[in-house]
């Protein structure tokens, strides 16, 4: 199915509140429309495959991340209607080939990983299990509905694909008695694998839900992922109402409500450390054995991320503590450098600050020279490219890693259509 890009923009009137800052203008033409303009394919069967960018694969992460931004536009545009829909039913569809999965082939062509020890399928490209790539299809299409009233997206293959995942979740409670899971891979760093032969560190249970890797896909270092599991708490949440007010479903709402309950008071048991100088903040991992990681990394859901979410608010005073600590040398991927500072990644080289947390760092402040300040940081920052990447040198930003990083783009375009949608078009003033 051929759609119309140039129609699509055209529902987009936004680009006229941007006239008196030709500099923002560029970056959100180029950013906002990234994703639609070079990662986007319809397919025959009505689906939308949107693989990341230089990567021709799509994550169920990544996919709803680079078209959550759309959403605005599809309640009057069913262009953009039909391109998120077709994108939910596919994530639907790859979530019942395997929920394990992180990223799939367009077709059964066993690109990718094939080299793995897991449970192989040719539409898979990698089978690292990471809990926030079953939230995000969920989060996509609850904020679509709210956005444009649409139900057509909640049919048979929806419901099922959720309760598959509360399946799994359930089951991720007790990861070494009732999980089948397991992975691992050979010749390559240690952070692409897990250890145990491939059943990851030792975990105590907490009611949380195990992840054997983090939305960076890298391995986490204790399993119970504390971003991933507040934003599982976020969608269960989600899961209630859709069950109630689409389907009807006393079961289904149930189950969800006793999931998401226990895995929030896992989150409050178990997931806060207190800080000699921060107080008391939330840890990035625990194993429920009295280990603790405290750091945040970029990529989201991160610690960072924790009101974008919408698992608790900005001025949530443990959220508070916890972002003093994140946005301070204490977190082990802060970097500051001559050109800018901010977090970074385990994923990427030392000293390489994501320009997705950036833009997440203005997207949880309430702080208006705070966030002028990183808009300046943003867009100083593209390398001369006019596109936002993965990371870049905190004294150079022309060392740069994937120069086509869709999701990173897609988060800008976001914040731009946010700021102008709060008439806070001031703050581009000499960016």
């Amino acid at each position: 199915m051929n759609l119309s890009i140039t129609d699509m923009k055209k529902s987009d009137t936004l680009v006229l509140a941007l006239e008196e800052w030709p500099e923002i203008v560029k970056f959100y033409k180029n950013c906002f429309y990234n994703t639609l303009e070079t990662t986007t394919e319809w397919l025959e069967d009505g689906t939308t495959f949107v693989f990341t960018g230089d990567i021709p694969a799509m994550w169920l992460r990544d996919s709803s991340a680079q078209v959550r931004h759309y959403i605005p536009l599809a309640a009057s545009d069913n262009h953009y209607q039909n391109m998120i829909e077709g994108l939910i039913k596919r994530q639907m569809q790859y979530i019942q080939i395997d929920p394990y999965a992180n990223a799939f082939n367009k077709g059964p062509d066993n690109s990718g990983h094939t080299g793995d020890v897991t449970e192989g399928n040719p539409w898979v490209w990698e089978r690292k299990y990471e809990i926030d790539s079953l939230c995000y299809p969920i989060q996509l299409a609850y904020l679509y509905w709210k956005a444009t009233k649409r139900t057509e997206m909640f049919d048979g293959a929806f419901k099922e694909a959720v309760n598959k995942i509360i399946a799994l979740w359930s089951a991720e409670q007790k990861h070494a008695e009732q999980s089948s899971y397991s992975f691992q891979r050979f010749n390559c760093p240690e952070s692409d694998t897990l250890s145990n032969d491939g059943k990851g560190s030792p975990v105590g249970y907490t009611g949380m839900t195990w992840s054997g890797f983090r939305p960076s896909d890298d391995s986490c270092k204790y399993h119970y992922l504390i971003p991933a599991n507040m934003f599982a708490v976020v969608v269960l949440r989600y899961v209630e109402e859709i069950a109630q007010d689409i389907y009807g479903d006393e079961a289904l709402k149930l189950a969800a409500k006793k999931l998401g309950g226990e895995i929030d008071a896992g989150i409050k048991a178990f997931g806060t450390y207190k800080h000699e100088t921060f107080g008391e903040m939330y840890a990035y991992e625990t194993d429920g054995l009295g280990n603790y990681n405290l750091m945040d990394d970029a990529n989201v859901p991160s610690l960072l991320s924790i009101p974008y979410l919408g698992y608790s608010s900005k001025e949530d005073i443990v959220y508070q503590n916890t972002r003093r600590f994140i946005l301070s040398e204490e977190n082990p991927y802060y970097f500051a450098g001559k050109a800018a500072k901010g977090i970074g990644s385990p994923h990427t080289p030392t000293n390489y600050i994501w320009h997705i947390s950036l833009v997440m760092q203005a997207l949880t402040s309430d702080n208006d020279a705070e966030i002028q300040e990183l808009l300046k940081t943003i867009i100083r920052s593209d390398g001369g490219t006019g596109f936002m990447h993965e990371g870049f040198h905190a004294d150079n930003p022309n060392e740069f890693t994937r120069p086509w990083f869709a999701w990173a783009n897609s988060l800008l375009g976001e914040l731009i259509y946010k700021l102008v949608e709060e008439k806070k078009q001031h703050l581009f003033e000499s960016v």
